[in-house]
């Protein structure tokens, strides 16, 4: 019987996960289907996995959190961070990983010499991709509008700043990162623009974890002629990853990214 997997989200209309997935099972002859399923209330996230018959899902905005608490059992990362993005379920229990970080890990790299890194935003892409970032010796801040948010990175030791409390001077950052997603479906700056005009201009380059589009962010970074990339690798890259905890390991990443990079000049 085929396994059916799916994105769990709000929204979810735009996501490209089903098109990466299918194309990769169709292309592997792995017996399989993957689909978008519309989830506006996180905390029932584990009853509607179970409902729906799922072998698995990848989680986005704004269940990552909720898609934690509804896991039997965690990977050491995924507990280490608190953020899940990728559930297989096993025997009845469910598994939470986080492909989000080595993802967007693999995707920075070919940004050289960078060593501070700025996140506009601290929510859950934030959460995993800090905590993985400082392990690999980056030094990273976190701008946000509130501070609640930045509460628990505080306590983590991150150097972390309101929009009020934010030094406008003698500040510089070899990578801006858009961890929000404002510019999503508005014209949104993740920050004010005045904080943005000063962080900018001395960054090497400027990276928007929205894929598919270019956010108000990445056309104020091109004003400033910097190097810009959108979120569409960093999604490949993290579909891979959950690609081969849904298949348990059974092909390569360079296979299954020979399926599934073609969902992005479709």
């Amino acid at each position: 019987m085929s396994k059916l997997f799916a994105i769990f989200g709000n929204p979810v209309s735009h996501s490209k996960s089903p098109l990466m997935h299918n194309l990769s099972f169709q292309g592997l002859g792995y017996d399989a289907c993957y689909t978008r399923y519309l989830l506006e209330d996180g905390s029932r996230l584990k009853e509607t996995f179970f409902h729906l018959k799922l072998k698995g899902v990848n989680v986005t905005v704004p269940h990552k959190e909720h898609a934690y608490h509804a896991c039997d059992l965690l990977d050491p990362f995924a507990q280490k961070i608190g953020v899940v993005n990728t559930i297989v379920e096993r025997e009845g229990k469910l598994y939470g990983y986080n492909t989000d970080a080595p993802g967007f890990l693999k995707a920075i790299s070919e940004f050289k010499n960078i060593q501070t890194i700025l996140f506009l935003g601290a929510g859950g892409t934030a959460q995993s991709t800090s905590s993985i970032l400082r392990d690999e010796g980056y030094e990273v801040t976190l701008l946000n509008r509130s501070a609640a948010r930045l509460e628990k990175y505080k306590e983590a030791g991150f150097q972390t700043y309101t929009f009020d409390t934010f030094p406008r001077k003698n500040v510089h950052y070899d990578l801006v990162i858009n961890m929000t997603s404002a510019g999503l479906e508005d014209d949104n700056l993740p920050a004010p623009k005045e904080i943005l005009d000063v962080v900018i201009p001395k960054a090497q380059a400027c990276v928007d974890v929205i894929y598919g589009k270019e956010t108000p962010f990445l056309k104020l970074s091109k004003q400033y002629q910097k190097p810009t990339k959108d979120g569409s690798d960093m999604l490949l890259y993290q579909g891979i990853i959950a690609f081969e905890y849904f298949t348990n390991q059974a092909y390569t990443f360079n296979d299954i990214k020979a399926h599934m990079e073609k969902a992005f000049v479709l």
